[in-house]
């Protein structure tokens, strides 16, 4: 079985690896003031052509998976957001950690959740990434509502760190492997 997601979807949502033509999405999701108001605030618009080149790398390379949420499966034209799974290293272990990011004009449809999901349960059907962390802002009502009703458990609280930026956070973790819905 390939490590990689490819085509997944539900009936209301489908996932897309990042592509070249996904730079104003960034735009609109890491420059905005109330997109990034749970990470410390928007980053540069100077930055995000470096961004988007890093992460189609990453995601090419297999080092991570990394999703444009397609809110309509039929219209691949239409982005809602993203969906990211990596593995990166926390107070001296690997840990692998997902991230996600839905538009304003997606929120309150549940399409953040169907994304998560959606990856979460390829993570276990490829067998790859162990247990996945998720480190929502506290004040983060949606994404920590996310993790509780996808069966994470939270650990605590904790100080992450995002583009140089300490962050308030929830840990919650989750076993793919554990997952029993489809």
């Amino acid at each position: 079985m390939s490590s990689r997601p490819t085509g997944e979807e539900t009936a209301d949502t489908a996932l897309r690896e990042v592509a070249v033509g996904d730079a104003d999405i960034y735009e609109r999701m890491f420059c905005d003031p109330a997109m990034m108001s749970h990470l410390g605030g928007p980053l540069p618009r100077s930055g995000i052509s470096a961004k988007l080149r890093h992460d189609i790398d990453e995601a090419t390379s297999g080092r991570a998976w990394i999703y444009m949420i397609q809110p309509s499966p039929g219209d691949p034209t239409v982005v809602g957001g993203n969906v990211v799974l990596w593995a990166h290293e926390s107070h001296g272990m690997s840990i692998s950690e997902i991230g996600w990011m839905v538009l304003p004009e997606f929120q309150g449809r549940g399409i953040g959740k169907a994304a998560v999901r959606l990856l979460l349960r390829r993570a276990r059907d490829a067998g790859r990434w162990g247990v996945v962390h998720a480190y929502p802002g506290v004040a983060n009502t949606a994404s920590n509502a996310i993790c509780r009703s996808l069966g994470f458990t939270l650990i605590g609280r904790h100080d992450a760190v995002f583009a140089g930026r300490s962050l308030p956070t929830n840990h919650w973790h989750i076993n793919p492997i554990n997952l029993t819905w489809r």
